[in-house]
């Protein structure tokens, strides 16, 4: 059992993965990219876990003020 077995087997495995194209569900991403009410709301409870804007981009090296 040498190298040969082995490299068929990946080359299906490769082959299997390139080709495989699985149904996509358009309302579960719709819900995805829509926000997350949940946060919201927990960044309302917890709001010391939350960065505003300009405290992202003071982190970044960039001034807000131009």
């Amino acid at each position: 059992m040498g190298r040969g077995r082995q490299k068929a087997k990946h080359t299906k495995v490769a082959r299997e993965l390139k080709y495989f194209s699985p149904e996509t569900n358009y309302s579960a991403l719709e819900r995805e990219l829509a926000g997350n009410a949940r946060l919201e709301e927990d960044l309302e409870k917890w709001p010391e876990y939350s960065v505003r804007d300009d405290e992202y981009e003071d982190e970044q090296g960039e001034s807000k003020t131009a």
